[in-house]
This record gives structure tokens, sequence and C-alpha cells, in this order.
């Protein structure tokens, strides 16, 4: 028996599971500090009152043999599938019935795509990122390459013709930096990718996030995405699901690449995926109802006044920060340049708050840090006036 010997070459531990270990050992020796915890991104509020009436629902009929269900259709529940087409069509987009696909979230989806690729593939990946991109396909023994996201192109790379990749992922609203890409820019990649032959992996489990309106919801908006882009979306932020998972990716009839992509997932999924529970997707069908609309939106609302108050915490401090206005998070310069990771250890010990470091989304995160605003509108405020008080200010 041999292993995957790739899996020697990422790192030992996952970035998030690095920061809760640093963080159990500190409480265990600080056990009365009390810890205000804005680093990794899951919501804190509950579920919408119409995403939980339709849960008891269909638990409720799963309990009868005439509305029993078991085994989910191939790509997911008509209702479902449906409903997000409409959705769609709210941006001004059209989506075949079979171009979408239920998932238990975009992360697993964002490394399960690759199953439809060539391990000779190159990939090219913005740094700063969200790990995932990297360490699926490090896991693979693909090549990686980067696209320097910095202060000089406001965390948003654009393409270089003169780099050749096969596989791009791009995440915007942006994990961790909050960047966002205008239609101008993301119509950019897309004609890059045209012209390469590439597929375009974005990710936007960000997009209910979206305040300013030259920033599209989907890239399906950009005349051309349809043949070069697979696209993911989570529930997770949109409307709480981080511990109720279900998401969605779309695979376009139009990207054909050297092979039938859709036809290629659908192959894959039906053979290694069994769905998302009936229960789940009927919650997720009432997110897309006008009251679950309603009631998601008065979410995110509060998860967006969150991040005003760490931002004018911030200006009040003196730190330089992105983000915020089109994502949940808050990407800051670290004071004093601090690394990333001395940064964290000092917010933990001296203001007893928990961010993520940025150097552990890539080289370019170095002396940066992440905030989320998925905290309570009290912990939030709490937290910024800490970080003024250990800053002194």
């Amino acid at each position: 028996m041999k292993i995957n010997k790739n899996y020697q070459n990422v790192k030992k531990s996952y970035l998030f599971t690095e920061i809760a270990h640093r963080v159990a050992d500190y409480t265990k020796s600080h056990p009365e500090a009390k810890i205000i915890k804005m680093g990794i991104g899951d919501v804190t509020l509950p579920l919408a009152p119409k995403v939980v009436e339709a849960m008891h629902r269909a638990a409720d009929e799963m309990g009868v043999r005439e509305t029993f269900h078991g085994y989910v259709d191939d790509n997911g529940y008509a209702f479902l599938i449906n409903a997000i087409k409409d959705y769609y069509k709210g941006f001004g987009v059209d989506l075949d019935y079979y171009e979408i696909f239920i998932s238990d979230g975009a992360k697993s989806d964002l490394g399960n795509i690759l199953d439809l690729f060539s391990e000779d593939n190159t990939v090219l990946v913005p740094d700063p990122v969200y790990p995932v991109y990297v360490d699926t396909n490090v896991m693979a023994g693909r090549r990686v390459i980067y696209a320097a996201a910095t202060e000089d192109n406001g965390f948003l790379p654009m393409p270089d013709p003169a780099v050749k990749a096969d596989i791009i992922y791009l995440c915007t609203p942006n994990n961790p930096t909050g960047a966002a890409y205008t239609r101008d820019q993301l119509k950019k990649w897309v004609e890059y990718a045209k012209a390469n032959g590439a597929v375009i992996l974005l990710d936007s489990a960000y997009e209910a996030f979206i305040t300013d309106p030259d920033v599209p919801h989907s890239a399906y908006e950009i005349e051309g995405a349809k043949e070069c882009v697979i696209e993911f979306c989570s529930l997770s932020k949109t409307a709480g699901f981080t511990g109720t998972r279900c998401g969605y990716t779309v695979v376009p009839k139009a990207l054909k690449a050297d092979g039938d992509l859709n036809a290629m997932w659908m192959r894959r999924q039906t053979t290694k995926f069994n769905g998302v529970a009936y229960v789940i997707q009927r919650a997720a069908e009432a997110v897309f109802t006008p009251e679950g609309q309603k009631q998601i939106r008065e979410n995110i609302a509060y998860y967006q006044e969150n991040a005003k108050i760490l931002m004018a915490g911030l200006d009040r401090c003196g730190i330089k920060y992105f983000g915020g206005k089109n994502s949940p998070y808050i990407w800051l310069k670290c004071p004093d340049n601090m690394g990333s990771w001395e940064f964290f250890d000092k917010l933990l010990s001296e203001a007893n708050v928990v961010g993520t470091p940025g150097e552990g989304f890539g080289e370019n995160g170095k002396g940066y840090f992440r905030l989320t605003s998925f905290s309570t509108h009290e912990n939030t405020r709490e937290a910024a006036e800490r970080i003024c008080k250990m800053l002194g200010k």
C-alpha cells in the first residue's frame, strides 16, 4: 500500500485548526479571560424564522408514509433548483435547470470539482487566498502559481497575458481581503480565460453582502462567462447555514473545454455524492421566498452594522484597513510593522480578542490581519474598545 505523498507538501495543520489550538492553550492557563472570537467566519444569529418553519414542516413530512422522501434526485430537488433559477433571474441571468447542482456547501465543491481536471494543469490563485484553493491542488500534485494581491492593486490582481494558467480560482467579494471585482475587471478575467482555454472557478459565497451596484452578484452577468466560469455559492453566510450545510454549484452547458464539464460533474456527483437532505433543501428553498429574503437581509444588515462598528473603531485607533463594505471581512494592516502571528498573540493575550493572521492566507498576507463581522453588536463594540485600549488610543 502506498499513500498519497502530496499530503506531505501541505501544512500539517489547517489554518483555523491552528488558531483553535492556540486559543485553547491560552484559555487553559487563563480561564478567567472573556474571549471574543472574530477569527473564523462563523455566524452568530439564528436561522430566519421562515427557514425554521420550513424545516419543521419538512421534518413532519418525513414522519408520514405519503410524504416521506428517500434518495435525492441527481442534482437536487426541483423546488430548490427552480427557486435558485428565479433568484438568478433577479441579476438578469438565465440558467438551465440542469446547470444547477445542490451541494452541502461551496468549500467541498471547490475541492471536489478538481476531479474533472487532469493533474498536469497549472492552477492560478490570488495571494492572499482562502487556503482550500491551494491545499486541495497541492494534495493532488498540481502546480500552483500565484497572482499577487497587494495594496497597490487594491487586493484585486488582474490577468497577466505573459502567464499561462489552466485553472483559475477567484473569490469575489474576497475572503480574506474583502475586495470585490467590478464588472469591467471581471470581464478582463473572462477574456483572459477564453483566450487561454482556461476555466475560472469563482467562489461567490459572499455575494449577498454586495452593496456596490458596479459589483456583479454573478459572473454570468458578464458576456461569455458561461463559456469559461464555474460558479460556487453557499448559504452559510447568506442565510446562516454554517451548521445546516447547503449551497449550490453552477456548471454551464456552454463550458466545454476538451470535454462536457456539465455532464462530467453530473457523473461525478451521482457516483460520489448522495445529495443534501430533503429537510435541509426545504429550508434552503425558504431562503429564496419573499419573506425569507426579507428576514435574511435583516440578518445581513446586522452583520454589516458590525463591520461599520469595527471600521469606526479602527479609524479611532489609526489602523489602516480594507474591506467591510461588500464583504463581512475587515482586512487590516498590523500596527507598528508587527507580523501577523505576532499581532495575533498580542491581541489574544492583551485584549482577549481572536482574529486570523494574514500570513495564514499566503505570502502577501504577511503583516495583515482579518477580523470578521459575524459577532454580536455588543461583542463587536467591546472588541473595538479593547483593540484601541491595547494600542493606547
